[in-house]
C-alpha cells in the first residue's frame, strides 16, 4: 500500500505531488527553484475549498492513487475465435465452385460490434450488431446504396476489385459466390458483420 501523510502547506516536495479531492496537482520543480514552485502549496491550499479538498492541508503522496475504488470494468466482449471462418449457421464454408469468379468488385456495409478488430470501446454489443446486419440486409436489397449510409464508418458501395485468396474462408465464399448485383445475408468477420453486394 501507499504512504499518504498530511504536510504543511507550505512545504515543496521534491519530485512528490499534492491531491485536492479529486485533483492530483504534480511538483515539478525542487526545493529552491523559481516562485511558481513555492507557490504551488499555496494556490493548492487557497482552491481547496473549491475542488473540494480540505483547507490548510495538502497531502503528500508517494504515488498518484484513485481517491475511491473504481467500478469494475465488465469484461471486454471479443469477437469470437472463429469470425470470419465460419458461417452464420456455424458451418465451414463449402469450396468454391469450379465456375467461381477468379476476381470481382464489391461493396460492403460494416456494422462493427464490441471486440472486433477497429472497433471502439463504446461500439454496440454483437448481438445487437447482428440485429442490425440483418436489417441493413433487407434495405440493402432494395437500395445498397442507402443502406450503405447506415454502416458505420468503412462502409462503401464501391470497395474497388479483390481476388480470391485475400479475405476469411467465410467472407470470401459468401462473395465469390454471389451473382452480378446480388446482396449478401450478413457474414461475420473479424472487423464486424458484413454485408456483400458484387458489383461485377
Amino acid at each position: 500500500a501507499s504512504r499518504t501523510r498530511s504536510v504543511p502547506a507550505g512545504a515543496v516536495g521534491e519530485g512528490k505531488g499534492a491531491r485536492i479531492g479529486s485533483w492530483y496537482l504534480p511538483h515539478f520543480m525542487p526545493r529552491g527553484a523559481p516562485l511558481l514552485a513555492r507557490l504551488l502549496p499555496i494556490l493548492a491550499v487557497a482552491l481547496s475549498p473549491l475542488l473540494g479538498g480540505c483547507p490548510g492541508t495538502v497531502e503528500r503522496l508517494d504515488r498518484l492513487e484513485p481517491d475511491a475504488e473504481a467500478p469494475p470494468e465488465s469484461a471486454a466482449e471479443e469477437a469470437p475465435g472463429d469470425a470470419g471462418g465460419a458461417l452464420l449457421t456455424g458451418q465451414a464454408p463449402p469450396p468454391l465452385g469450379v465456375d467461381a469468379p477468379k476476381q470481382v468488385s464489391f461493396g460492403v456495409i460494416l456494422v462493427t460490434y464490441r471486440g472486433a478488430q477497429g472497433a471502439p470501446p463504446t461500439a454496440r454489443p454483437r448481438d445487437q450488431a447482428l440485429e442490425l446486419a440483418k436489417q441493413l440486409a433487407l434495405d440493402a436489397k432494395a437500395d445498397f446504396k442507402a443502406a450503405v449510409s447506415k454502416g458505420d464508418k468503412g462502409s462503401s458501395d464501391t470497395m474497388g476489385h479483390i481476388g480470391r485468396g485475400y479475405l476469411e474462408p467465410a467472407p470470401e465464399y459468401v462473395l465469390f459466390s454471389l451473382g452480378k448485383g446480388e446482396v449478401s445475408e450478413p457474414v461475420d468477420t473479424p472487423r464486424g458483420f458484413w454485408i456483400i453486394r458484387r458489383i461485377e
